[in-house]
């Protein structure tokens, strides 16, 4: 990956090189920022939850044919128009960091929870770096069976999730989560019914598996070692789920249900479910900072979901870019 000696109007480390002007630069409070390809473009969500607007396109020096962001929004993994990988810092605008250890090109990247590493899929096989954002190192290569929905595109799909440590990569395969490790082959974590969704909390080998085709939502704690199987509930609608995530504390799990136009929230500790309805159709549940992002950019507004403020799941939008 090649660097970029740009000037800009920010300084974000040492070991970042500054890209070229912002005419978005970002100011003021910020949720995180998101890949709108109709620009492009990453864009900031200006704001607070429940009071947000979609800022102007960041110049990166380069369009952007896809782009994933890190669940603490301190970076993100992007490709450009050509299919070069770049690995960007993020703040009040972007600065490239010089990766020797990036491959040249990736069709998908899966941050960890707390995206101190990612998971970079290309063609079967997949390449984990840690130490982000400042110092990436290569970490396991793994060749690995097409992972569901981990199509090109970028897409953060629920095929693939990595422990923050990056030692431990759970890969959904047809009839089975699938455990690899960088000391050893791949071991079948739990039989499923059809191709699962899969979790890790974050600071941790706690994960979690919802199997749509038998209906069950399962939790394993410590998957390097012991493996304590928790069922949490057998629900029609995990059936119909098309994407699982920990809250930040690790104390809830959450379904995305695009066919009931819904979020359901699991108290881990006691099974409790809560559902928050949408006016839309969660499909992701992307980690932004304390909220998850339901949906892509497009004509209509941009659903999050605030899971940890309160008792009750809270569903808040962003209103389209004009």
């Amino acid at each position: 990956m090649n660097s970029r000696t740009l000037p800009v109007a920010f300084l974000l480390a040492v070991s970042a090189v500054p890209l070229c002007g912002q005419p978005g630069q970002v100011g003021g409070p910020v949720v995180g920022f998101v890949f709108d390809g109709s620009a492009a473009a990453l864009r900031p969500i200006l704001g607070i939850p429940g009071a947000s607007t979609l800022g102007a396109p960041l110049d990166a020096g380069f369009g952007m044919s896809w782009a994933v962001v890190a669940p603490r929004q301190d970076s993100a993994i992007v490709s450009d128009s050509s299919g070069a990988l770049h690995l960007l810092r993020l703040g009040s605008g972007i600065a490239e960091v010089r990766c020797s250890a990036c491959p040249a090109t990736a069709g998908a990247a899966v941050f960890s929870p707390s995206g101190t590493a990612v998971a970079l899929y290309e063609a079967g096989r997949v390449q984990i770096l840690t130490g982000l954002p400042d110092a990436p190192v290569p970490g396991a290569n793994f060749e690995v069976v097409r992972p569901s929905r981990a199509a090109r595109g970028g897409a953060p799909a629920p095929g693939m999730a990595l422990s923050d440590d990056g030692a431990w990569l759970l890969v959904s395969a047809p009839g089975s989560a699938d455990l690899l490790a960088a000391n050893g082959g791949p071991r079948q974590l739990l039989r499923t019914g059809a191709y699962p969704l899969v979790a890790f909390a974050a600071g941790g080998h706690d994960a979690a598996v919802a199997d749509p085709g038998r209906g069950v939502l399962t939790v394993i704690r410590d998957v390097a070692g012991a493996s304590v199987e928790q069922s949490l509930i057998a629900l029609g609608g995990i059936r119909h789920a098309r994407a699982l995530a920990f809250s930040g504390d690790g104390a809830r799990l959450f379904l995305a249900i695009p066919a009931e136009q819904s979020v359901s929230a699991i108290e881990i500790a006691s099974g409790t479910v809560k559902t928050a309805a949408c006016d839309c159709s969660p499909a992701l549940l992307t980690a932004m900072g304390k909220v998850l992002r339901l949906n892509e950019t497009g004509a209509g507004p941009l659903w999050l979901l605030d899971g940890e403020a309160a008792a009750e799941p809270r569903l808040v939008f962003v209103p389209a870019a004009q």
